[in-house]
């Protein structure tokens, strides 16, 4: 899997909070670690929810998928990282979850996000005006 140069990751120390009792991470909170890396790539292309609502726009999650691989565990240092894998007819960002400690590909996945008006509408296509900020290379 070619990963491009927009991607960006965010490291996350596995905090005991995060865990069952074997000290394993909970499967949910992956899905906080995918959050956490898709609010730093809509940032570093001015599509934070602030960014959004002065263009007249939300965004909703339609579907997100995951598959776990090897566990992480309390202590491992996990990286996120995301990138755009398509834009069309919405949003789609890939993830993959490596446990740096154990060296070790924990988790990929994906979500697909769909696009509003400010009334809630939903809008079939990503709108130009937010494809015109999503880098080029997808």
């Amino acid at each position: 899997m070619s990963i491009p140069p927009h991607a960006v990751s965010v490291d996350v120390d596995v905090p005991f909070s995060h865990c069952d009792p074997l000290h394993v991470v909970w499967h949910g909170r992956y899905f906080e670690y995918f959050e956490a890396a898709r609010t730093k790539l809509l940032r570093s292309i001015d599509l934070d929810a602030p960014q959004l609502a002065e263009l007249g726009f939300r965004m909703y999650m339609i579907d997100a998928r995951i598959r776990y691989m090897s566990p992480l565990h309390y202590g491992d240092v996990a990286r996120c990282t995301t990138w755009f894998s398509d834009v069309k007819p919405h949003i789609r960002m890939a993830y993959l979850i490596d446990n740096l400690t154990r060296k070790a590909r924990s988790a990929r996945g994906y979500t697909v996000i769909a696009t509003t008006n400010d009334a809630g509408e939903l809008i079939t296509e990503t709108p130009h005006q937010l494809i015109e900020r999503l880098p080029r290379e997808q």
